[in-house]
């Protein structure tokens, strides 16, 4: 059983700081290039996220209402958020440090005839261009992909306004998470390719609430997302202790 002990996030040195070293890691942005074409297909290696697209939505729109919204949905992949918010009427932004993925959304949005703007840039960069310009800021799925989650929450808070909203989910580090979300759903009932996650790279709620609250924002809610393998559906509870959401406000 891998180990449960807290995980820490470095603080970027000055040397990083000064040169803009991306928070990206080469192999996590391989591996979804690799599945690129299959983003859009709910039957392929993407169905949980086709899945779960549907709560993710409601739980942002019950709460901010996105029409007329300003959004920015860091980590946007082949765009399955990024298109549905802006289906809801929002303005949306959608980035990603993979280039395979943001051409799949880019074609899937023209022909669907949804208006998102694509861009290709770190969460760091763009919000140094783009500081306190959006109402919401969602960052799905992607924190435990990055080596440096804390910088990616920081991006966040600096890019929302003052009293404006930022949505992240992730999946907890715990022995349960480690049975369900990698050995469960990637090598039993293989409803994710092998080694799409790493136990290490998981992040406890209270990890996830910490950095939150370093970045000057407040949680307002957690939520579990639910997968029951009988049923084949993924609900929203309070069981966060394999995948969750968490809604957190910068304050005026």
């Amino acid at each position: 059983m891998p180990s449960s002990g807290k995980k820490k996030s470095p603080e970027p040195t000055v040397t990083e700081q000064q040169t803009h070293t991306p928070n990206v890691d080469a192999g996590e942005i391989a591996k979804f290039n690799a599945l690129a074409e299959q983003w859009w297909d709910p039957n392929s290696q993407f169905r949980p996220l086709h899945d779960i697209n549907p709560l993710r939505l409601n739980y942002i729109d019950e709460r901010v209402s996105l029409p007329s919204k300003k959004v920015i949905d860091i980590g946007c992949g082949g765009g399955l958020l990024s298109e549905g918010m802006a289906r809801r009427g929002a303005e949306v932004t959608g980035i990603d440090m993979g280039e395979a993925p943001l051409a799949v959304a880019r074609i899937h949005a023209e022909h669907a005839g949804v208006a998102v703007e694509y861009l290709q840039i770190p969460a760091e960069q763009i919000a140094e261009q783009r500081a306190g310009q959006y109402d919401v800021v969602t960052c799905l799925e992607m924190l435990e992909h990055v080596p440096d989650p804390s910088s990616v929450i920081r991006a966040c808070a600096t890019l929302v306004k003052p009293g404006g909203q930022v949505f992240f989910s992730t999946i907890n580090r715990n022995p349960k998470a480690f049975m369900f979300a990698i050995v469960g759903a990637e090598y039993v009932l293989r409803l994710l390719p092998r080694g799409t996650h790493e136990y290490a790279k998981l992040i406890k709620p209270s990890e996830l609430a910490g950095w939150a609250r370093d970045a000057g924002l407040d949680v307002q809610d957690t939520a579990g997302m639910v997968y029951n393998p009988l049923t084949q559906v993924y609900k929203l509870n309070r069981d966060v202790s394999v995948n969750y959401l968490m809604h957190a406000r910068k304050g005026d």
